[in-house]
């Protein structure tokens, strides 16, 4: 049959159906892909790759046997477009970079184990007005079942009660619980400080997990008393001092979304930045959360809002770790930073020790649905990675050029910190002048 001729190209480009087409490209190339692996082979070939298929001759040419010395030449190597579709293979860490990298990893997995603690779990939930939050949790969900049965008997709300909690709880610990540090007041005057670097902890701040301390000195000249800021890793004592910055803010938040039943994750980002993610049963996802900006579901805020390059994400859970930085960077040419700390092969192989090592204790039935869920989050991180390469062709015009929508949704900057300080560390949209290399200050 001859071949059709190809429809000539549309004036308006459709990003859905951009979208879909391409889905059915890459499920067709590896159909494509799966299907040349699954075809027999002549008995005599011993390479573990195809060989190239012979080009077609007229039914009245029979093809010509290959010569005898041909059939035992070295077979050729596989060509890039049947590897690059392959799963990574997990690789242990050999190199002393990444054998750095894995034990940070491993020593930032026991973040979340101390959510745990039963008597931590206690005192979290003596801190929380439960009346206050369970009743703005309850007056939202019922909104939320009013607009979904407004629209048909099918429809469900987009949050569920236990996500209603979770945000009401967020609201109360930013507007009235926590309180940021920039720079500490002077405990004697009241008067602003002025950082002079780090000290070293006293045993009591050790004792906190306080394993770096901040000095100030009062700027007035008739005080210029001293003020230490340990910067405190322990739940409980955060729960007594309620300040901070955005580490101390994401540990006693999600010590506090662990005390109200919420499953939560800890996310440490590279470049000097936490948070939190819980798990909605509702949209069966972990959602992102920031206590210090009240964010909500905003995984792009920190890219294209804050403008920040960011290279590693790592979720850490009482079961497992989880590499969701395809979640936080949807344009990896434009927001995303160097990956080097290690391969990617040895990065798989590193949440693969942690998971089994979190899970070892697991029955059964809890192993299966946090393998099902693991399997089901790769394929939303996937997706991501899908829309956000068909959202890049959308924009391009029939000329080849990028086109801006001005319909696309414009992120809020940081709003926590001092606007000087948010500069330096890159995290003030497009003004940072830092932008590229913002300075490490263990958030």
């Amino acid at each position: 049959m001859a071949d059709q001729d190809p429809q000539p190209p549309s004036k308006h480009l459709n990003p859905h159906e951009l979208t879909q087409q391409f889905e059915q490209l890459l499920r067709t190339r590896r159909l494509n892909a799966l299907s040349d692996r699954g075809r027999p082979r002549h008995p005599a070939q011993t390479s573990p790759y195809p060989t190239p298929t012979p080009s077609r001759q007229s039914s009245h040419h029979a093809p010509h046997p290959p010569p005898r010395h041909a059939q035992h030449n070295p077979p050729a190597l596989p060509s890039y477009s049947s590897l690059r579709n392959m799963p990574k293979v997990p690789s242990p860490p050999q190199d002393d970079r990444s054998l750095r990298f894995r034990n940070l990893l491993i020593s930032l997995s026991f973040k979340p184990t101390h959510y745990e603690n039963p008597g931590l779990l206690d005192e979290a939930l003596a801190v929380i007005p439960l009346d206050r939050i369970y009743g703005e949790a309850e007056d939202e969900s019922q909104l939320l079942q009013a607009q979904a049965a407004s629209i048909g008997p099918n429809a469900k709300p987009e949050w569920g009660y236990q996500d209603c909690v979770i945000r009401a709880l967020l609201r109360w610990f930013k507007r009235i619980f926590f309180s940021f540090v920039n720079n500490p007041p002077c405990p004697v005057c009241a008067a602003p400080t002025v950082a002079l670097g780090m000290t070293t902890p006293t045993p009591e701040e050790k004792a906190r997990s306080a394993t770096r301390v901040e000095l100030y000195r009062c700027s007035a000249s008739h005080c210029r008393a001293f003020e230490r800021f340990p910067r405190y890793g322990d739940v409980w004592t955060l729960l007594q001092t309620r300040r901070g910055r955005c580490g101390e803010w994401a540990d006693c938040f999600s010590m506090l979304c662990r005390a109200v039943g919420g499953r939560v994750r800890w996310v440490w980002n590279a470049e000097d930045h936490v948070w939190t993610e819980v798990y909605s049963e509702q949209q069966k996802r972990w959602i992102h959360v920031d206590a210090c900006e009240e964010a909500w579901d905003n995984p792009r805020l920190y890219t294209e809002g804050w403008g920040k390059k960011m290279s590693y994400c790592i979720a850490f859970s009482a079961e497992g770790a989880t590499d969701v930085t395809r979640r936080y960077v949807r344009d990896a040419g434009k927001h995303g930073a160097d990956r080097n700390r290690c391969p990617e092969e040895v990065l798989v192989w590193i949440t693969d020790e942690i998971k089994k090592l979190r899970r070892e204790k697991l029955s059964k039935e809890d192993r299966r649905r946090v393998i099902y869920e693991d399997h089901r989050e790769e394929k939303e991180l996937r997706g991501y990675v899908v829309r956000a390469l068909a959202a890049e062709i959308g924009r391009i015009n029939l000329s080849g050029q990028l086109t801006i929508s001005g319909e696309e949704q414009k992120l809020p900057e940081r709003m926590s910190g001092t606007q000087e300080w948010r500069e330096v560390r890159g995290e003030a949209g497009n003004r940072s002048p830092n932008h590229d290399h913002p300075p490490r200050e263990g958030h």
